[in-house]
């Protein structure tokens, strides 16, 4: 082949690509757009490769009492995305000689009745320490902001028992991170507030990202994106602070370490690179953070390590996590093969761990239902009791129930969400939520089930 063949080729193949890469963008594009017309997507997207932005947008509101719109700087609150973050800390403490990851619970706080339990155990979610929320919940004036010191108060007074013996398994646990972000202010002689932004955000010239704690005290950042929650009486998106079932978002907002790292879709690409490139953090240090340190779900063998998940699914391996709170679902995966990172972060709840996964696959060349509008038909009722039965999905159980012409799923809590059909073998969860069930026959009339979950289609095992 000669050199014009080669260059005719090489442009050839050029352009194959961009065009790959430009279809991709656009089903992204389409797919999000769907979300936010069908199903009130609001929220911040930024998806890189090789730590290249491809694609960021803002769909609807930051604030939707003031109709301010979101944009590529609004800062949102993590939740638990902010668990990595409190586990760096650590981590920094570590590499400084500071402490050890050996350390006990008792070393830094004596007057909690927890024995054997060390940082690493906290790390990891193996501690068994016992929920706070229960006892903020049941022992707390829900009239005052508890912060830090006043439930690790609370912990020493009640002395509420520990869930299992550490290092016994694996159970997720705000408490023990509440309890590192204490451990780092007793550590560094510096709140955690301040440590962090000395130590992690302005040395990655993250420069929108910090502790804030809390806006409910007053302090107003500029161009923050309000959390927002549906309410099906008003029929419209509200704050948080109005609805009393959501009244613990007052009195839990002083509590830092398990949440509260405020930040941007941009800031959260730096930071992405940093761990990458093992940047503030050595590597052998950052290989131990991102390796599974504790198996947290058997059904697809996923692991934690310090502050993150990590595993491999059919989009590669991955390291993740997700946040929520009332008003706030948050997702940062990285997809390690590939060097595929993505981004969400939504202020009106929609669900971005599911939103994250059909991107993933539209990224890598899977098949996803874009996202339409659903509309109730009338069906008899042996074809929508038809749908009744339990089934497994991954590691969740879904559990259908028939009763008087209605079709509803039953959570472990007692909740009931109500499907409705949207043909003989198709139905939908009423609300804001992209998540349909659908019956596939046979010809010998031998029957399938699928979940189809924000556009993604998985064979549902009936187990009853």
């Amino acid at each position: 082949m000669n050199k014009y063949a080669c260059i005719a080729l090489l442009l050839f193949l050029s352009c194959e690509s961009k065009k790959h890469d430009n279809d991709r963008i656009a089903l992204i594009d389409q797919y999000l757009k769907g979300q936010q017309q069908h199903f009130q997507f609001n929220g911040n997207v930024l998806l890189a490769e090789n730590g290249e932005v491809i694609y960021q947008k803002s769909f609807g509101m930051a604030n939707y009492y003031e109709q301010r719109p979101l944009n590529d700087s609004s800062v949102f609150e993590l939740a638990s995305v902010s668990k990595q973050f409190t586990a760096t800390g650590i981590l920094l403490l570590m590499e400084q000689g500071k402490l050890k990851l050996t350390d006990t619970l008792q070393k830094f706080f004596p007057e909690l009745p927890y024995k054997h339990i060390t940082l690493k155990h906290m790390l990891t979610h193996t501690s068994g320490l016992p929920a706070y929320e229960d006892l903020v919940d049941e022992k707390w004036d829900h009239n005052k902001i508890a912060f830090n010191g006043d439930v690790i108060k609370m912990l020493a007074k009640e002395k509420p028992p520990v869930l299992f013996q550490p290092g016994e398994k694996w159970e997720y646990s705000n408490t023990a991170f509440m309890l590192l972000a204490s451990i780092i202010e007793k550590v560094s002689g510096q709140s955690f507030k301040e440590f962090m932004a000395n130590q992690v955000y302005q040395p990655l010239g993250m420069r929108h990202t910090r502790i804030y704690n809390t806006r409910r005290s007053g302090e107003v950042i500029d161009n923050y994106a309000y959390g927002f929650v549906w309410s099906d009486s008003l029929s419209t998106f509200v704050l948080p602070d109005s609805m009393k079932q959501l009244r613990f978002v007052y009195y839990m907002d002083g509590i830092q370490g398990d949440g509260i790292t405020n930040s941007t879709a941009s800031d959260l690409l730096k930071w992405d690179r940093a761990v990458k490139n093992h940047t503030l953090l050595t590597k052998t240090t950052t290989d131990e953070m991102l390796s599974p340190q504790a198996l947290s779900d058997t059904t697809i063998n996923e692991y934690y390590g310090y502050g993150v998940f990590v595993g491999e699914n059919e989009n590669g391996k991955y390291i993740s996590h997700s946040g929520g709170w009332p008003g706030y679902s948050t997702n940062l995966s990285r997809y390690v093969d590939k060097d595929r990172t993505i981004i969400l972060l939504s202020n009106n709840n929609s669900n971005a761990p599911a939103i994250e996964q059909a991107l993933a696959r539209i990224l890598s060349g899977m098949p996803v239902q874009m996202p339409y509008q659903h509309h109730e038909v009338q069906v008899d009722s042996i074809s929508l009791s038809a749908f009744a039965g339990k089934y497994r999905s991954g590691g969740s159980i879904i559990n259908l129930k028939f009763k008087r012409d209605t079709l509803y799923r039953r959570f472990s809590s007692g909740y009931k969400q109500i499907l409705l059909p949207e043909s003989t073998t198709k139905v939908f969860v009423k609300g804001r939520t992209d998540r349909q069930i659908e019956i596939e026959r046979e010809p010998d009339g031998k029957a399938s089930y699928f979940l189809i979950d924000h556009g993604i289609k998985k064979e549902l095992s009936r187990i009853q």
